[in-house]
């Protein structure tokens, strides 16, 4: 058989591997969580309180920080009623809330209006995402409902108002644009608020692994998964918590552009560091060296 047969053979049996493996990989796309479909017609607040729940355990990914761990003051033992009305009457409260409920609402979408004093860094925005915004993207209605489940849970009266069909049908008037993707990974891991969990960028977190050297002990494939199924390998030392839904909300071209950008994140200045550490002595420490032996051989 000829040379260039065999090697046409080879190539053409590389191809159809590679293509194999490709197959076999998760296949993403990106889209916009779903919104909850709610009947406001025959909607009571004991619904609207239970959809709160839900949304707070949920598609808010409000657990996510808000637990025992020590991240994020943990709501669901907290009396939140009373601890609203507190913080309002704070001389370090430079918020515009005037009770229980403009104070949640406030916090939701301005988190950084009063970062509660033990929680994040001294002089930076609150490390919360703002809940109407793109990830978690709540609407209106469903931000009302977590009020109201706030207000609720340890026995206190909603103050904030069911929902009519004139918003909604006011709210679905204009069809809404289309999900923009982040421009780089920087922008995209923040967008995610993978900052609130693990210390990347800037971050300082120690809820989740590290992510600052992380391209030095996993492979893309490995980042990859993590990402697409959080499950799938939990690290050692750290609780799963991270939601199974950013493949979902991510675009495939900032997934890939996370995925490359963590890759690259080998610790270069940690390497560079121990480098100097180990470098050979400079010309003057030498001779000086050399002197200290001669003088000692005298």
């Amino acid at each position: 058989m000829p040379v260039i047969v065999k090697v046409l053979a080879f190539m053409i049996f590389i191809i159809l591997v590679f293509t194999g493996i490709a197959n076999k990989l998760p296949q993403v796309e990106g889209q916009a969580p779903k919104d909850i479909k709610v009947d406001l017609g025959a909607l009571t607040m004991d619904v609207y309180i239970a959809m709160g729940e839900t949304l707070f355990k949920g598609k808010g990914t409000c657990t996510l920080c808000h637990n025992n761990l020590g991240r994020a003051p943990d709501m669901l033992v907290m009396n939140m009623e009373e601890t609203a009305a507190e913080r309002i009457k704070l001389a370090e409260y430079k918020g515009d809330a005037k009770d229980s409920e403009s104070y949640f609402f406030e916090s939701m979408v301005d988190p950084s209006k009063y970062v509660v004093p033990g929680y994040g860094k001294k002089g930076d925005p609150s490390p919360m995402p703002t809940i109407d915004k793109a990830p978690i993207g709540l609407s209106k209605i469903e931000m009302g409902a977590i009020v109201a489940f706030l207000q609720a849970k340890d026995g206190g009266e909603p103050t904030v108002e069911l929902p009519t069909d004139a918003p909604a049908a006011a709210e679905t008037a204009s069809a809404p644009e289309p999900p923009k993707p982040a421009a780089s990974a920087e922008e995209a891991l923040t967008k995610y608020g993978c900052t609130a969990c693990h210390a990347v960028l800037d971050s300082p977190s120690t809820i989740g692994p590290e992510l600052k050297t992380v391209g030095s002990r996993s492979s893309k494939e490995e980042i990859r998964t993590s990402i697409i199924n959080p499950s799938a390998v939990i690290a050692e030392g750290f609780p799963p918590i991270m939601p199974a839904t950013f493949a979902d909300q991510m675009m495939v071209k900032e997934l890939e552009m996370i995925v490359d950008f963590l890759y690259e994140s080998k610790g270069a200045d940690t390497v560079q560091d121990a480098s100097a550490e180990t470098a050979p002595a400079t010309e003057p420490e030498a001779a000086a060296s050399t002197d200290t032996d001669q003088e000692g051989e005298k």
